[in-house]
């Protein structure tokens, strides 16, 4: 599960091997004792719970980075290691 960036206390991360479940691509996102899955096409949550709030976070995130989202997207599901990633500023 590496951990792509970091930022506010949010944890970003992809699995490798990861598009059966969801079958889109998508991060995992962790706050705390929050969990949650988010599509990077959208910026939908897939599954779990999120302080709204850090979610507003994540979403400017994601649109920000999109396309290095995409590539570290490819990248893991062929079970390779995703690129760092920029946090939010």
């Amino acid at each position: 599960m590496p951990v792509i960036s970091s930022f506010y206390g949010i944890t970003v991360y992809l699995f490798t091997y990861d598009k059966d479940k969801h079958h889109l691509p998508h991060i995992h996102i962790k706050y705390g004792e929050f969990n949650a899955g988010i599509d990077i096409t959208r910026g939908k949550k897939l599954y779990g719970d999120f302080p709204r709030s850090k979610m507003t976070l994540v979403q400017a995130w994601i649109e920000i980075h999109k396309e290095d989202l995409m590539e570290d997207w490819k990248l893991a599901v062929n079970g390779e290691k995703p690129f760092k990633i920029e946090p939010l500023k």
